[in-house]
């Protein structure tokens, strides 16, 4: 079955996509997503064929995380995804063991609240806050994006907890990640997304700070933004 999603995947690649995708996800040398490689496979593509092999063994989709194309670890997400509610504890082992494979902010935003935080929703949840000490960008951008799950069920405080560690982190894919996640805690509950603000806006990289306060008032925003 292996052989044939990597055929099936071959079989809808695209060289000039595959050129646009590896500069649009910085591949260069000393860009966060240097060498990894792109046949060059639109999301919807990779996600009809996910559900075509939804069933894959866990044998082969490892074989697939441990690829340097792109597609075939994004189509490897989408299928842990699509098995994850019917074998939980042994996905989200694999998936912790993965975070070397989950090395782009696609991979981790299309899993990692689907599967980290979708397991941790009722148990203790300190391996985040391991991994957003990590050094590791990838890890730290799961920790925050894995509590898209707790915000949804209205629990936020481990999203500001998160945010607080990653306040002043240096990289811009993190900034983005942890304002996003401030917005989605205000869309639940704007006086809880506030009363965070109000604590940190001034000492926040500007770039987070727009992304939490992007669907407020315009005069609330010039405030936050002065």
């Amino acid at each position: 079955m292996l052989t044939n999603i990597i055929k099936d995947l071959n079989a809808i690649s695209d060289k000039e996509k595959a050129k646009n995708y590896s500069r649009f996800f910085k591949t260069g040398k000393g860009e966060y997503g240097e060498g990894d490689m792109f046949l060059g496979i639109k999301v919807p593509e990779q996600r009809k064929i996910a559900q075509k092999y939804k069933n894959l063994n866990l044998k082969d989709i490892q074989s697939l995380l441990d690829s340097k194309i792109h597609e075939h670890r994004l189509t490897a997400i989408f299928i842990l995804t699509a098995q994850f509610k019917k074998n939980q504890e042994e996905i989200f082992n694999l998936y912790l063991k993965n975070t070397r494979n989950i090395n782009n902010w696609d991979l981790v935003d299309s899993s990692a609240h689907y599967i980290i935080g979708e397991y941790l929703k009722d148990k203790d949840k300190s391996i985040l806050y391991e991994l957003a000490k990590s050094k590791n960008l990838w890890k730290r951008r799961i920790a925050i994006i894995s509590t898209l799950c707790f915000i949804r069920n209205n629990h936020f405080e481990d999203t500001f907890k998160i945010s607080e560690i990653l306040l002043n982190d240096k990289h811009d894919l993190i900034h983005k990640a942890v304002g996003w996640m401030l917005r989605e805690a205000g869309n639940k509950n704007i006086e809880a997304e506030e009363e965070f603000l109000k604590k940190h806006y001034q000492k926040m990289p500007r770039t987070m700070l727009r992304y939490a306060i992007e669907k407020f008032p315009e005069e609330k925003r010039k405030f936050y933004m002065k």
